[in-house]
């Protein structure tokens, strides 16, 4: 089991589902770690019983990761209260109300999630990337979805926001390398949460992915173990993570990119 004592982990979405794991995981291995969500109560309950659970300082935040003034001063807190911010998770953001074809979907709430995966984790990973550049550096996981890498007829506005995270995860990948941060996107499965089994889609399902897999990726990042994967995607519960810590990813793998049509493809 990694040792995170002395690290300082925010994650946003911490007080139900892959968040409220993420944050006892992350804490259960000493890391402080302060929480972000809406719902004020709930995250404040949430936080007090991973301290309680674990030992770990912990700090409940409540915000809306899509309001910049809200975000900037959690961030703020989080460092007066607990130190500078060493891993950032961005797991807060919504999902499609209804699993229609674009033309059918609620205008405002499809624009809403978008702004959830997009807005959210831009405006909190802009709050909190300076702290990790001035003291040399830290880690970024963006929590992906297959849904980030493949075309969805009935979720556009998540397929969309989460496309457009990954893209977020490579610039922050690119331009922080020089400054010792790295930033990786974490497809976490189907794990069994509230937002999960609203879902049509997994009606009936019963195969699910483990909480723990996800924890122990984000550990094992957290922990530097996997930094030669900055910038590039896992999948919990599918990928090995003894696999992942030997092996050294090659040009473009694991990465989003287009598909040329031969060798004479003027984009090859």
């Amino acid at each position: 089991m990694a040792d995170l004592t002395g690290l300082v982990a925010l994650v946003t979405g911490a007080s139900a589902g892959i968040g409220r794991h993420l944050a006892e995981g992350l804490a259960a291995r000493g890391a402080a770690v302060a929480g972000v969500a809406r719902g004020a109560e709930r995250l404040r309950t949430a936080m007090a019983e991973v301290a309680a659970a674990t030992g770990a300082r912990t700090l409940a935040l409540p915000a809306d990761v899509t309001d910049r003034a809200a975000v900037d001063a959690a961030v703020a807190e989080v460092v007066r209260e607990l130190g500078p911010i060493g891993l950032l998770v961005n797991n807060a953001g919504l999902i499609d109300a209804a699993e229609v074809p674009l033309w059918e979907a609620d205008p405002d709430q499809w624009w809403e999630v978008v702004e959830s995966q997009v807005r959210g984790p831009f405006l909190v990973s802009r709050a909190v990337l300076p702290g990790m550049v001035a003291v040399g550096g830290g880690r970024v996981v963006d929590l992906a979805s297959g849904i980030s890498t493949r075309a969805n007829p009935h979720y556009s506005a998540y397929s969309a926001g989460k496309t457009a995270q990954m893209r977020i995860t490579e610039s922050i990948d690119l331009a922080g390398a020089a400054h010792g941060v790295r930033a990786f996107d974490l497809a976490p499965g189907v794990v069994d949460t509230a937002m999960t089994r609203a879902m049509p889609m997994h009606e009936g399902r019963t195969d699910w992915t483990r909480p723990e897999d996800v924890v122990d990726l984000v550990v094992a990042i957290a922990a530097g173990e996997l930094d030669q994967w900055s910038g590039r995607f896992f999948r919990a519960g599918v990928d090995d993570l003894d696999t992942l810590r030997a092996t050294e990813p090659a040009d473009d793998a694991r990465k989003l990119r287009l598909l040329p049509y031969g060798d004479g493809d003027p984009l090859a």
